[in-house]
């Protein structure tokens, strides 16, 4: 095999070594429902849940309200299963639809921003995957509600929770489009 060629194998494999990890971390979070606390005691964020798990999220962070961000969906089976465990538990159970692939407006931003601080806490808010929509959702929470710095709000914004977007070319760049137009009403600085 010639030089270049072995430098050609060896790039493609260190990248494909450096990548696995943050694959399988990926997939590991999604096999768990994305679950992560936000504000201990206050909001936490999540994939779509199964009963069984949104029974446990329940039992042991003591939640009270679910902020679906997928809208209302009767009919459904996880839609269905959700309301109907929601009911069981005594959880309150908000429909606020969103779409990763479309910018939410101020208008919008400020709707979401008063439902989550006027819901019982603690809130879980989810979306299917826990990723962009809850990602957007949790960096709103985190600069108006918890006072958070925009580093730490852009921050639930992130890969740590699986949202990967990549400017025209992701359907979930729009979120990360929504959060560079929502800044400056958020109190902070345009960068």
């Amino acid at each position: 095999m010639g030089l270049k060629r072995r430098i050609i194998l060896r790039t493609v494999l260190a990248a494909a070594l450096g990548v696995m990890p943050m694959a399988g971390y990926l997939g590991y979070q999604q096999y768990i429902g994305n679950f992560h606390t936000v504000v201990a005691g206050e909001v936490y964020r999540s994939g779509q849940l199964a009963p069984q798990a949104l029974a446990q999220v329940h039992g042991e962070y003591g939640i009270r309200s679910i902020l679906n961000l997928r809208g209302a969906y009767p009919g459904e089976d996880w839609y269905d299963a959700e309301v109907a465990e929601a009911a069981r538990l005594g959880i309150a159970h908000v429909d606020f639809p969103m779409n990763a692939s479309v910018i939410v407006g101020p208008d919008k931003a400020r709707e979401l921003i008063a439902l989550m601080r006027d819901m019982p806490k603690p809130i879980l808010v989810h979306c299917r995957h826990g990723s962009d929509r809850t990602g957007l959702a949790m960096s709103l929470y985190m600069a108006a509600i918890g006072k958070a710095d925009e580093t730490v709000a852009e921050g639930q914004l992130s890969l740590w929770y699986g949202h990967f977007a990549i400017p025209y070319l992701s359907n979930a760049y729009p979120m990360d489009q929504s959060w560079d137009q929502l800044e400056t009403e958020l109190g902070f600085t345009e960068s």
